[in-house]
């Protein structure tokens, strides 16, 4: 956790990034280092959480991560605790809370409060379409003999 603190304090100082940063870890070494970079990389999913998630998965070239830890010195936004199951990770370590985060402007609480709504009452509007014409890709996948399942 020491290393992430560290590399969250560089990219405020030298790189003007978000005060982020996470570290993934297997068997006491590090596969990849993350940090935000939102603004940097002109990506709002370029959080330090999926930046290491990404790292480590080209590391073991594997997109599972499966028996590895996340060092994060922030509590993970929706957005990377999704990353975070999808990727299989073991456990998650992480220092400042969610609270900490939206008392230095970093509130995910919208987020959090729209997921619990139904789909029509959400703040952006969704609605799905040609849904009997999509499904034929799912059938595919079903039939496939070169699928790997995730």
């Amino acid at each position: 956790m020491q290393r992430a603190i560290e590399l969250s304090l560089e990219n405020v100082r030298s790189a003007g990034g978000g005060p982020f940063a996470a570290l993934v870890v297997k068997d006491d070494l590090v596969l990849a280092t993350g940090v935000n970079q939102v603004t940097s990389a002109l990506d709002p999913t370029a959080h330090a959480e999926i930046v290491a998630i990404r790292g480590a998965c080209l590391a073991i070239r594997d997109f599972q991560l499966k028996g590895c830890e996340l060092y994060t010195t922030c509590e993970p936004c929706p957005m990377c605790m999704s990353a975070i199951y999808w990727a299989r990770l073991e456990r998650v370590y992480y220092a400042c809370t969610r609270a900490d985060a939206a008392k230095a402007g970093f509130d995910d609480s919208l987020i959090y409060d729209q997921l619990a709504l139904p789909l029509e009452s959400r703040k952006i509007p969704m609605a799905s379409m040609m849904r009997a014409e999509a499904l034929a890709a799912f059938r595919e996948w079903e039939r496939s003999s070169t699928k790997i399942q995730y």
